[in-house]
């Protein structure tokens, strides 16, 4: 390729340097340099999406879904900027490397209160790890260099911030040998590795003590499948995930317990308030009430970023190195175990949640079970599925009633928790691997949030893929039934339906005039073979699933103040409290919390 003519296109064949090849945006003035020199290069893919929201989310989950090393959304001075926010949050609270390209307003107005001026370096000081403006074209390889080094070393986000004129003006690809420049390298710093023979002898000492060993892999467990279970396998120990970890081990194992936290199973529960032995590989699940009891587990936590071990839970050793890596060198030095009784237990305590799980699932309700939709699915995901999931109700029904093997790949904001991620997510996933199908679960809320435009972005491009299934299941209940619920387990009230109930939309029939396809399903008998046609269409397909709002979202361990609650705002007006004791709450609530309100157990 031939020298760069200007900054647009120095800054593209920087980036390119850094296997930075694909970008995510909207276009606009202000960034209109970077969109003119796209076009130019056989190299560089761009993805116009709806929304720079969604072009933020985008480039984080293009890392998440294994795309790309390094995430890039490109978009336009003031609004655009503001818009990526959210994104570019998801992406810092996740760890995910990703540059943002900001236009910015031409260098000769700044100061002086031009239309769509903001001043982006304070205003993304937060959220970027790393944030420069490139104010002279000799700043371009070394501000570029040290946006994406910092993005992989730290797994954050870095902010460049291009003003239009500067973007115009020639290139200067080789800065001079002089003072006051720079000479930098586009080539990446080493992985970390394993940690040294004796910090691992450390830990291989506590694990090999342990009786009752539990492991909770997070999302830096991915990739580290097969010497996780191994290593599991080991120490006779049992397993829960963090929601980004989900699936890194076949969760058809009868050891793996399945989620942890306020959307775990009662089984995970079990296992961490039960064992003496905790090792934490890749993970820094925030909620503490689900980790073992301070002093009751000896552990060892395992993070490719020192700074995040021994933040949740008091640890006898901390192992900064790669998961895969430190995991494989620890092997050996891990004792093997003969089959144990506590083993067995967490079997028990996994078959137990099951086969609860099953019953809930089948249980009978005045409109489809969504905890059924959501297994039905289970069984018919392809093997190398991937799949997007938004917050809301779909999380929960996704951490608990869908089986993932490591073949397959599920992702979320996961910290961040914010909603409109589903679609960007799945979009991403098909982009980066258009060959494989993609699943995304919706709340009807998160749908009506930038779901339905986004479909517009799936009608854009579908053609282009090598395969064309891509799923969207919107589990339509024209409620915020999340925020439904914590209103009555956490504050005790009954939701107002002003606030809580959305209008109904007809996703399914917006999905045919896009020229996609699509289901209203309403019948339980017809959900499998629902199921079955959508993942045999030639063309992506929308399932607008009319589910029960009030099924309730027990905890793994339900504290007496939750079940207070929950039984008082029964008690408050709820307009939907038959339904509610119909569909099972009398189960999660209790007579204990029924007594401490004086009323009667309800026949």
């Amino acid at each position: 390729m031939s020298a760069p003519k200007n900054v647009a296109e120095h800054v593209l064949d920087r980036l390119a340097a850094w296997g930075v090849h694909r970008f995510y945006g909207y276009p606009g003035d202000g960034i209109g340099g970077i969109f003119t020199a796209i076009p130019k290069r056989d190299d560089a893919e761009f993805v116009q999406v709806r929304h720079e929201e969604t072009a933020a989310f985008a480039a984080c989950a293009d890392v998440k879904y294994r795309g790309s090393p390094i995430g890039c959304c490109a978009v336009t001075s003031g609004p655009g900027a503001i818009h990526a926010l959210n994104g570019l949050y998801d992406a810092k609270l996740d760890h995910q490397p990703v540059v943002a390209l900001l236009g910015h307003t031409a260098q000769t107005a700044q100061a002086g209160g031009y239309y769509q001026e903001v001043d982006l370096s304070t205003l993304f000081s937060d959220v970027g790890g790393y944030v420069a403006e490139v104010k002279d074209p000799s700043q371009v390889r070394h501000i570029v260099d040290r946006a994406c080094r910092t993005a992989l070393a730290d797994r954050t986000v870095a902010v460049i911030i291009l003003p239009s004129d500067v973007l115009e003006e020639d290139a200067v690809p080789e800065p001079p040998d002089a003072h006051g420049y720079y000479q930098t390298s586009a080539v990446p710093s080493s992985d970390p590795g394993a940690p040294a023979d004796s910090a691992l002898r450390a830990a291989a000492e506590v694990l090999n003590a342990g009786e009752k060993v539990a492991i909770l892999a997070g999302a830096g467990a991915l990739g580290a499948s097969q010497v996780l279970t191994e290593v599991a396998n080991r120490l006779q120990a049992g397993l829960s995930t963090a929601l980004l970890g989900k699936g890194v081990v076949d969760e058809r194992s009868p050891w793996n317990t399945g989620a942890i936290g306020l959307l775990g199973t009662t089984a995970s529960w079990h296992l961490m308030r039960e064992c003496d032995t905790l090792l934490i590989v890749g993970s820094t699940m925030p909620y503490t009430e689900y980790y073992p009891a301070p002093g009751q587990a000896r552990a060892v936590q395992i993070d490719v970023d020192g700074s995040r071990c021994g933040i949740r839970y008091d640890t006898d050793v901390n192992l900064t190195g790669d998961a895969d890596a430190t995991l494989t060198a620890l092997l050996p030095m891990l004792r093997e175990k003969e089959s144990s009784d506590w083993r067995a237990h967490v079997e028990r305590w996994t078959a137990s949640w099951d086969s609860y799980s099953e019953q809930r699932a089948h249980a009978h309700t005045s409109a489809l079970n969504p905890e059924l939709v959501v297994r039905e699915l289970s069984d018919r995901l392809p093997e190398d599925a991937q799949i997007a999931v938004d917050c809301g109700t779909a999380t929960s029904w996704y951490a608990r009633d869908l089986t993932l093997r490591p073949t397959q790949r599920g992702s979320l904001s996961g910290t961040l928790l914010s909603m409109g991620g589903a679609l960007p997510y799945a979009i991403a996933a098909k982009t980066a691997h258009p060959d494989r199908p993609v699943v995304a679960l919706v709340g009807d809320g998160a749908m009506q949030m930038n779901g339905v435009n986004e479909l517009i972005t799936v009608q854009r491009y579908w053609r282009t893929w090598a395969d064309p299934r891509f799923v969207v299941l919107v589990l339509s209940n024209d409620d915020l039934s999340f925020v439904s619920w914590e209103t009555r387990g956490m504050l005790g009230e009954a939701p107002d339906p002003q606030s809580q109930s959305l209008p109904d939309v007809p996703y399914a029939d917006w999905a045919k005039l896009l020229g996609l396809d699509g289901v209203t399903l309403t019948e339980r008998d017809a959900i499998g073979s629902v199921w079955d046609r959508a993942f045999a269409a030639d063309r992506p397909f929308v399932v607008d699933a009319k589910v029960d709002k009030d099924i309730p979202l027990v905890p793994p361990h339900v504290t007496l103040q939750q079940a207070f609650n929950t039984a008082r705002s029964q008690v408050t007006g709820d307009p939907d409290a038959l339904s509610i004791i119909a569909n099972g709450v009398r189960e999660t609530v209790g007579a204990k919390a029924r007594s401490l309100l004086g009323l009667a157990p309800k026949d």
